[in-house]
């Protein structure tokens, strides 16, 4: 561990610039963007339906069309960011290739999690973003394929089953972190190939964060859920369970 203390602070300026960078470019919210357009002005995704600026709400109270193009965006720019961080952080020397990977793959982390900052307070909108669930799933697909397939399995399953878009998220975000250790520890650690142990433990604290902060954000979400008034998704419009 001794190792990642040096490195974070020999580099704390590639933190800062990844971290601005990311933030900054998290900050364009294509939802709040997308429905301006659409409504030509008129309307503020922010004050329809749910009031998040995200995927779901335009879905809802936009169109499909709209939340399309809100899902493709959002995930869009956080692959940005995440690919600029890891090109930031190719620079750091390294006495192994192992290590230099595990460098490379903190710069994904630290930009992607403040991507997802952005996207939830959006310098640019009053600081009144979304949720950040679609940000969250694109950097984990650029950190670890495995780690998203396993994402993308349990929200589909849940989502099938309840047709509730933020159970599947709560529900994946609630699993991201075991997840990630299960595959970083047992497929890269133990294999003696992958990384060191201290990477598993930044890694795994890492994906909690982000799964903390997602769930914090489907606070509102949650209490519906409770109280047994969280909408569906359906072929046709959401209804009222």
């Amino acid at each position: 561990m001794s190792v990642y203390l040096t490195f974070f602070a020999e580099n704390w300026w590639r933190i800062l610039i990844t971290a601005l960078a990311a933030y900054l470019l998290g900050s364009i919210n294509t939802a709040v963007l997308v429905t301006k357009i659409v409504t030509k002005g008129k309307k503020d995704i922010r004050q329809m339906g749910s009031g998040n600026a995200g995927f779901t709400n335009v879905l809802r109270s936009v169109g499909k069309a709209p939340a399309v193009v809100t899902i493709v965006c959002d995930a869009l720019k956080c692959v940005i960011a995440v690919l600029f961080g890891s090109f930031i952080f190719s620079f750091v020397q390294a006495d192994t290739q192992v290590l230099q990977n595990e460098f490379v793959n903190c710069g994904k982390y630290i930009a992607g999690i403040f991507c997802i900052l952005g996207h939830s307070f959006p310098v640019y909108f009053h600081f009144k973003g979304g949720k950040g669930v679609v940000t969250a799933a694109a950097l984990i697909a650029v950190e670890d394929w495995r780690v998203f397939i396993c994402i993308i399995l349990t929200f589909l399953i849940v989502f099938v089953i309840t047709k509730i878009i933020s159970t599947s998220s709560i529900i994946s975000a609630i699993l991201y972190a075991p997840y990630t250790f299960a595959v970083t520890f047992i497929f890269d650690y133990l294999s003696g190939s992958g990384c060191s142990l201290s990477y598993v433990i930044l890694s795994t604290a890492a994906s909690l964060i982000i799964a903390v902060f997602v769930i914090v954000k489907h606070k509102a979400n949650i209490g519906r859920l409770i109280r047994g008034e969280e909408k569906k998704i359906t072929a046709g419009k959401s209804k009222e369970q």
